[in-house]
């Protein structure tokens, strides 16, 4: 599986807009989808075998991250807070890598 900067580029830009929602998750702590992050990767690990495979920073200064399989089933995007608190921002199926493309040209 190929992990690339590209394709992560475009799903950071998309959970930049959803980050948001993650700071207001955090400010209400009832809610199923946040928690630390180490009881997040856990769960993610045990229960779907997701791993991180790129990360960025976020303009609300959470650190957004994306797992995925080994077989690209299942795939999570988490935001991490500077609180501490971690989001689960979205999930879904089907994950695929891309090939990375710089200046046009695909590498």
């Amino acid at each position: 599986m190929l992990r690339t900067n590209s394709v992560i580029a475009g799903l950071v830009l998309s959970v930049v807009a959803i980050s948001g929602n993650a700071a207001v998750a955090q400010q209400q702590p009832t809610q199923n989808s946040c928690t630390d992050r180490g009881s997040a990767l856990s769960h993610l690990s045990k229960n779907y075998q997701e791993e991180p495979v790129a990360m960025g920073l976020a303009s609300s200064g959470g650190v957004v991250e994306v797992l995925t399989n080994d077989k690209g089933s299942s795939w999570s995007i988490i935001v991490t807070m500077p609180t501490g608190v971690t989001c689960l921002v979205a999930s879904g199926e089907g994950w695929e890598a891309l090939q990375p493309i710089i200046s046009g040209k695909i590498l």
